[in-house]
């Protein structure tokens, strides 16, 4: 190797500006004169103006806590008394016989112990609260 190969291990660093457009000299990056050019400039920002006009009501409205998930519908069991001794109580059962809606079938169904259980009935793809549950066992049914 000779000293015409060899080569900088760092680049040279580029020499800092000071003249006009620079960070420190005349000017000092500001531009000349005016309400910018000042100590201390501050401008009021225009668009918080329009945005203070705006209603509190961004995001997920109001309350942000409310979950995003859909509740289910809600059947009680006094509601169940159009199933006689025997018969299963699903989504599809309660739609045929008109509990239900379409748009409550797809959220899904939960049945509550409000009422007296019907006889023996089988619950197939229904969410149950407790007291329903032990109602429903009680009477002889069976929940799946």
């Amino acid at each position: 190797m000779q000293t015409n190969q060899l080569k900088r291990q760092h680049k040279n660093k580029k020499a800092r500006q000071i003249g006009r457009a620079g960070q420190r000299g005349k000017t000092s990056g500001r531009g000349t004169k005016g309400q910018n050019a000042r100590a201390g400039h501050k401008k009021r920002p225009e668009i918080r103006d329009f945005i203070k006009r705006l209603p509190k009501m961004r995001g997920r409205g109001k309350n942000l806590n409310t979950t995003i998930q859909s509740k289910p519908t809600v059947l009680n069991l006094r509601d169940l008394k159009v199933f006689s001794a025997g018969e299963t109580v699903s989504p599809t059962t309660l739609l045929a016989k008109k509990l239900i809606g379409k748009n409550d079938f797809l959220k899904g169904v939960k049945i509550l112990s409000l009422g007296v259980a019907p006889a023996k009935i089988f619950v197939e793809g229904c969410a149950v609260s407790t007291g329903a549950k032990k109602a429903i066992e009680e009477a002889g049914g069976t929940i799946k």
